[in-house]
C-alpha cells in the first residue's frame, strides 16, 4: 500500500516524460515525412504534368512545386498557375515520349486489336475494356497480368431467339526486344441450345507483331478447327495501324483462309480515339464483295477501356 502514495506523488513527473518521448517521435515522425515529402516534389520538378480537377477541367503544364494553396504548373497559355489542392481530382506525369511538337498524345486505348484479330500487345494487369460491333456482338476483355488476358462476349440476336452465340478470347503475350513483341491465344465460339451435336468452332493461332501502340504490324498464323477437326492449311492475317494524329488513326485487317484454294479478306478504316474510347469506322472487301458493293461491307465498332 506504500506504492500508492509513492505513484500519486511521482506520477506528474511520469506523464511529462511520457509526453516529452511522444513529442520527440511525433517531431521524428513529421520531420521524416516532410523530407519524404520534399524529396518526391524535387523528383517531379521540371516534369510535364496533367491535372484533372473535379469540376472537370484537364489542366496541363511544367510542375514548378507545391505550396499550402495548391499545386504550381507553368502552362503554355496561361503562364503559372496554382490549382488548390481541394479542387484536384487527379494528377499524372507525362512520359517526355508521349509528347509530339509540343503537344500530349495519350497512349492508344486500344492497342491490343485492330477491328477484330490482336495484336501482341497486352492489356496492363487490372484493365479492361468493352468492345460493341454492329451493335449485336459484345466482347469484355480484361487484364489478368500483364501478359495475360482473359476474353470473351456473345451475340445479342441469337441471345434473345433462344439460341445464344458466345465465343472466348484468351491471348498470351511477352516482350522479346523494344521493338517486337510474339503471343498466341485462342478464339472459341459455340451456340447453346442446338439440337444437332456440335462442339464449336474455332482458331488457335501465334502472333508477332513489330512497332509501338501507336504504328505497329502484326503477322498471325492459326489452324481453324470444327468440332474435333482441324484444317489442314494454316489461316493467315496480316493486320496493321498507323496513328496520323492525336485522335486519328489507320487501320487495316486482312485474312487468307484456306478454301478450295485461299479465300481472302482484305479492311481499311480510320479509327478515331479518346483517352479512354475509340471507334472504328472501316469496310470489308474482295472481289465478289466489290462486284456489289464497290467500296465494301461498312464496319463499325466502339471500344471503352477500364481501369488504369
Amino acid at each position: 500500500m506504500k506504492a500508492i502514495p509513492y505513484l500519486a506523488a511521482r506520477l506528474p513527473q511520469l506523464l511529462g516524460r511520457l509526453l516529452l518521448c511522444a513529442l520527440f517521435v511525433t517531431g521524428i515522425a513529421t520531420a521524416a515525412q516532410a523530407q519524404t515529402d520534399t524529396t518526391l516534389t524535387k523528383s517531379v520538378v521540371g516534369k510535364r504534368w496533367i491535372v484533372e480537377t473535379r469540376d472537370g477541367s484537364v489542366i496541363q503544364g511544367v510542375f514548378l512545386g507545391q505550396t499550402d494553396g495548391g499545386i504550381r504548373l507553368q502552362t503554355d497559355s496561361a503562364g503559372e498557375v496554382v490549382i488548390p489542392h481541394t479542387q484536384i481530382k487527379s494528377t499524372k506525369i507525362v512520359d517526355d515520349s508521349r509528347m509530339r511538337n509540343g503537344e500530349y498524345w495519350f497512349e492508344n486505348p486500344n492497342a491490343t486489336r485492330y477491328l477484330f484479330s490482336p495484336s501482341a500487345f497486352s492489356l496492363k494487369r487490372g484493365e479492361a475494356y468493352y468492345q460493341n460491333t454492329y451493335l449485336v456482338l459484345n466482347s469484355f476483355n480484361y487484364g489478368i497480368t500483364d501478359n495475360i488476358t482473359l476474353g470473351g462476349g456473345f451475340e445479342l440476336i441469337s441471345t434473345f431467339s433462344g439460341t445464344p452465340a458466345f465465343y472466348l478470347t484468351p491471348k498470351a503475350t511477352f516482350e522479346i526486344n523494344n521493338k517486337w513483341r510474339a503471343g498466341g491465344g485462342l478464339l472459341y465460339m459455340n451456340v447453346i441450345g442446338l439440337e444437332e451435336d456440335f462442339s464449336g468452332l474455332g482458331i488457335g493461332y501465334g502472333i508477332v507483331t513489330y512497332g509501338n501502340t501507336d504504328d505497329n504490324v502484326t503477322l498471325g498464323v492459326g489452324y481453324g478447327f470444327v468440332d474435333d477437326e482441324f484444317s489442314k492449311r494454316p489461316v493467315l492475317n496480316l493486320s496493321g495501324m498507323k496513328r496520323i494524329s492525336r485522335r486519328v488513326g489507320l487501320v487495316s485487317e486482312n485474312w487468307l483462309v484456306p478454301s478450295d484454294g485461299y479465300y481472302g479478306l482484305i479492311s481499311y478504316g480510320v479509327r478515331f480515339m479518346g483517352e479512354r474510347l475509340t471507334v472504328d469506322l472501316a469496310f470489308i472487301n474482295n472481289g465478289d464483295i466489290a462486284e456489289s458493293i464497290a467500296i465494301g461491307v461498312p464496319y463499325v465498332d466502339f471500344v471503352i477501356k477500364f481501369g488504369k
